[in-house]
């Protein structure tokens, strides 16, 4: 999860600059990728790579132009189930390819080598893919009533939530041509302009005294004990940022500008609708928990900056205080040893299962943990191909908001490890649903921390939490609502980096409330949040993500009875089932506007416990 940064221990003290050092740490792992390919040049690889483009034209000769003709035929079940197994396969090497070469590259996004490596993977599977564009575009011209009669029977009947969510798409989908064109040219456009962000955030520097940082350092220095510290960082962070805005702002606009032709040739309506349709999730059900969440902004946020400011003897928060640690509270550094130990014994206090899995991760060296020059920043658990195994990245620096991300991303592999046997179509799933596993299993983790924490730490903890909760709920919906108002805004004409600042500070000012002064230079963090370039009004899945698994908690902790097999069994259908089935052995309803309250009285339970505690001594 992004927006819980890995962190960095700096302190102008000299007694501090050692707190996160590698010994402290102990050893971190490095994931071996072999269980992919030995190594970029592998014999391996390359023949893959040729298999896979020999793969896709056989199997355009054998299918292209005839479904319509094997639908008619008198075993249409079984003859289109062996069509769709074999596009499978194929969608699995070219994923097992393309994975390899993006946790390459995401090793360190500085290196040519790597880079071209990237980039020619990317363009030979987006040309071999190409010729399997036309199946599920033909499938969509296919009869509704014969295709759906097939998709009841022996066979078929396996591949019908697939079938069903293709279905959903016909609506948007275009002349062949046309499609072949769109993919095509992604790789000279929104893939190109993506890369550039990625290789620009990758390569910029930070000064801080007579340091030069990379962007996850430099951000970490905002949550410092100093305030010194947070505000130099801060400060530096503005600094770096305002001289590479133009860039930022081009990159921007034209990614917004080429979504605008896509959702216009396809028919979307609404700016955010494209997403909707990816997610599987009602426009009405998005809507329902944005406005929920502006209208709790008074007694989450605001409420919660409030009382920070007072424990800061202060009215009011710069806004590099937002995250600063509670003052007086010594924060412990967590070895590599205990942040493992303390997750895998919060997963197996729940399950023993969920715990193996875990397990696993640790073991097989699943696991990228150190800080590098280069390195892809923030954290992520790649799923790669069902034929293989996930793959999770973290930059760990030994502090508590570092396991609670170890946690996350290992929710996320437990996620992808028990749906891998769906199989390479439906062992996806949609991105609201894709946060339940990982939040969950933080959850799992801090409370097993909490149940062990003396009063002060107790206090920090629970603040901690606090503010994680609400960057990914208050913070995200203020990004889904920056990114609306962008969009909708590039719709009329290019927008000046100045436009695109005040229309963040508009939702920033709005979110965090009066107790955050946004000083001079905020108006330029916009430009470094990965998800505005690589995924367009993803940032809702966070909140939604993290209201259902406060839901699902008050559930757990009501009747805890069977809970963790219906909950096992819930992250094993993977994108086999719409949120309303995955919900319904809890009794909870996404479609219920009552829903979304429940995930945010726990929110404000916490802030409500904090109040009644003794304030921190300044």
């Amino acid at each position: 999860m992004t927006d819980v940064l890995p962190l960095i221990a700096f302190a102008t003290a000299a007694s501090d600059l050692k707190s996160s050092s590698s010994e402290a740490l102990g050893s971190l792992p490095e994931w071996n990728l072999t269980d992919l390919y030995p190594s970029m040049d592998s014999p391996q690889f390359a023949a893959d790579m040729e298999r896979a483009l020999a793969d896709c034209k056989a199997y355009a000769a054998t299918y292209q132009g005839k479904l319509a003709q094997i639908l008619a035929g008198p075993d249409a079940s079984s003859a289109l189930a062996e069509a769709i197994s074999r596009y499978e396969k194929i969608e699995d090497l070219l994923g097992r390819l393309m994975s390899y070469a993006g946790l390459v590259y995401s090793g360190d996004t500085t290196d040519p080598v790597r880079a071209k490596f990237y980039g020619d993977a990317q363009e030979r599977i987006t040309d071999a893919s190409s010729a399997l564009m036309f199946f599920t575009l033909e499938l969509n011209r296919l009869d509704d009533a014969a295709l759906t009669a097939a998709s009841k029977k022996a066979l078929l009947d396996h591949y019908a939530p697939w079938i069903e969510d293709v279905r959903r798409e016909k609506p948007y989908q275009l002349d062949d041509k046309i499609e072949q064109l769109f993919l095509e040219k992604s790789v000279s456009g929104r893939s190109a302009w993506n890369r550039l962000f990625d290789e620009t955030i990758a390569s910029l520097r930070f000064q801080v005294d007579d340091q030069e940082l990379a962007l996850e350092p430099t951000l970490n220095l905002m949550q410092d004990a100093h305030e010194d510290v947070r505000r130099a960082g801060a400060e530096a962070i503005a600094t770096t940022l305002k001289a590479n805005l133009r860039t930022f702002a081009l990159i921007t606009n034209t990614l917004a500008k080429d979504k605008e032709i896509s959702d216009r040739w396809r028919g979307f309506s609404d700016v955010a609708d494209s997403r909707h349709l990816s997610n599987r999730v009602e426009r009405e059900v998005v809507d329902a928990m944005v406005a929920a969440v502006h209208e709790a902004y008074p007694r989450l946020s605001h409420r919660y900056y409030k009382l920070k400011a007072k424990w800061f003897g202060k009215t009011e928060l710069n806004h590099w205080d937002r995250n600063a640690p509670l003052p007086n509270v010594p924060t412990k550094t967590y070895s590599w040893t205990e942040a493992r130990d303390t997750v895998l014994s919060a997963y197996d206090g729940f399950s023993p299962k969920m715990a193996n899995i875990a397990r696993r991760f640790f073991d097989e060296k699943w696991i990228d943990a150190p800080v590098r020059p280069g390195k892809a920043p923030g954290a992520f658990a790649h799923p790669t191909v069902p034929s293989a195994h996930p793959y999770v990245l973290v930059n760990y620096q030994g502090k508590p908001r570092d396991v609670m991300t170890l946690a996350h991303e290992l929710g996320h592999g437990v996620h992808q490890v028990l749906a891998a046997p769906n199989g390479a179509l439906m062992a996806p799933t949609p991105l609201t649903l894709a946060e339940t596993a990982s939040v969950f299993g933080e959850m799992l983790t801090f409370r097993a921390l909490l149940a062990s924490a003396g009063p002060d730490q107790r206090r920090a903890m629970l603040a901690s939490k606090v503010e994680d909760m609400i960057n990914t709920v208050v913070r995200q919906i203020a990004f889904y609502t920056f990114e609306r108002k962008l969009h909708t805004a590039r719709r009329q004409g290019e927008l000046t980096a100045e436009q695109i600042n005040d229309l963040w500070m508009s939702v920033q000012a709005e979110s965090l409330g009066p107790a955050i002064r946004l000083g001079p230079g905020y108006e330029t963090f916009w430009a470094y949040i990965p998800h505005f370039v690589h995924s367009p009004f993803y940032v809702y899945a966070y909140s939604f993500g993290d209201c259902l698994v406060n839901s699902l908690y008050g559930v757990f902790q009501k009747s805890q009875q069977g809970f963790a097999e219906r909950y096992l069994a819930m992250l094993s259908a993977g994108g086999t089932k719409h949120h309303s089935e995955l919900l319904a052995p809890f009794g909870l309803d996404a479609r219920d506007p009552a829903f979304w309250q429940i995930g945010l009285g726990m929110i404000e339970a916490m802030i409500v416990e904090l109040e009644g505690m003794d304030a921190p001594a300044a």
